[in-house]
């Protein structure tokens, strides 16, 4: 029985994963007359290149692209980078307010922010329907992810080292900068897949906030779909989510290698 129970959990996996992917690729390969209703089956003759020309073209997808990667970019970068800093402070200090600092850092985790609430905050702050608010409102969701699996990593990095910097006559931004930082790279590989792959999916808070006034991917194709463009043509919606995969396939592939060993030294240890 104990034999058996990888091979069912991994024939488990590739059918939940596998049965999606294949259901994806297929449809976008097909005509609009067979992707009517969508099945596992092989197309009578594969046209995925021309589904996927015109898709970017007809759709506007190069605009909803430069407008994921508006946000998400600096998205990634300042969530990284503030909660990091953050997470190494949490990590090195031990004290009653510290550890009440930590709990409502990572309280983002299971209490999510009300909708309402942040479009009319934002709306008071003048930043409504701008890329700035936007970027703030991620940065306010997932700070919370990234100090979480950070400082657990930080944990297990030797104090010594830090000591041996400060004898030197390193600052602390020096320290973290030069000796914690190249540290965290494994952590922080994880850490942007996971924001990179909830970013650049989120079409919730989007619409929201930015919705009408900055095109994003999913925005976008809720946008041509709702309108009725694609309406009954699945191998054109199938081909825009393939589109819109590819950066995210590419992101992984890059940090794939970094991924596990991030999970265990900043969730477990």
């Amino acid at each position: 029985m104990r034999r058996v129970q990888p091979f069912a959990a991994l024939l488990l996996t590739a059918v939940l994963i596998g049965v999606p992917l294949w259901l994806v690729v297929v449809t976008a390969g097909k005509s609009q007359g067979e992707a009517v209703d969508p099945d596992l089956s092989l197309p009578s003759h594969w046209q995925l290149l021309d589904n996927l020309r015109e898709v970017w073209t007809q759709a506007d997808v190069p605009a909803a692209f430069f407008g994921s990667m508006l946000i998400v970019a600096p998205t990634v970068v300042l969530v990284l980078i503030l909660g990091s800093m953050a997470a190494w402070v949490l990590a090195r200090r031990s004290s009653r307010l510290t550890a009440t600092l930590y709990a409502l850092g990572i309280s983002g985790i299971i209490l999510p922010p009300a909708v309402v609430t942040v479009v009319l905050l934002l709306r008071q702050l003048g930043l409504a329907g701008t890329v700035i608010g936007m970027i703030c409102v991620y940065l306010g969701i997932y700070l919370s992810t990234v100090i979480f699996f950070v400082t657990g990593f930080v944990r297990t990095i030797p104090v010594a080292l830090e000591e041996a910097a400060q004898i030197d006559g390193a600052g602390p931004v020096l320290v973290f900068r030069r000796v914690v930082l190249p540290l965290l790279r494994p952590v922080l590989a994880t850490a942007t897949i996971l924001i990179c792959l909830y970013v650049w999916n989120d079409v919730f808070y989007a619409f929201f906030v930015v919705g009408g006034r900055l095109d994003t991917l999913p925005l976008n194709l809720f946008r041509v779909a709702s309108a009725g463009l694609y309406l009954n043509n699945w191998h054109l919606i199938f081909a825009y989510v393939m589109l819109m995969s590819l950066p995210l396939v590419a992101v992984f592939a890059v940090a794939q290698r970094r991924l596990i060993s991030g999970i265990t030294g900043g969730a477990v240890k």
